[in-house]
């Protein structure tokens, strides 16, 4: 599969690597913009924590339980800024009607930290 292919899965598995190289696999929701994928997440998350060691990750299609549906491709993962995390939460907010909009609701937007994921 390749990074055109993997298009806009309703859950994306994200695959980071702890500094000791074992991996973390674990399921987000996704709103493509451009060629980036965007995800948000909680600022202090272990996901967060590892990209900004090491910003190459895996990603690829999954189910709600973080199931594999496909390949996972390499990919470069980007922390966003308050500006482009706001961004990126009113982008899943839109996509996932409802339950986007309780998500996104829960905590205040300094405790989120956007990632912007695009091909390496």
């Amino acid at each position: 599969m390749s990074w055109s292919e993997l298009g806009e899965p309703k859950y994306l598995l994200l695959t980071t690597s702890k500094r000791d190289g074992t991996t973390v696999s674990t399921p987000v929701w996704c709103v493509r913009e451009g060629d980036s994928l965007l995800v948000v997440t909680q600022s202090d998350s272990g996901k967060v924590k590892r990209v900004r060691n090491n910003p190459d990750v895996l990603v690829g299609p999954c189910d709600m339980r973080g199931r594999p549906r496909g390949p996972q491709v390499p990919a470069h993962a980007v922390l966003l800024d308050a500006e482009g995390t706001s961004h990126a939460a009113d982008l899943i907010k839109h996509r996932y009607g409802l339950m986007g909009r309780l998500f996104m609701a829960r905590g205040r937007n300094e405790d989120r930290a956007g990632l912007a994921i695009s091909s390496r």
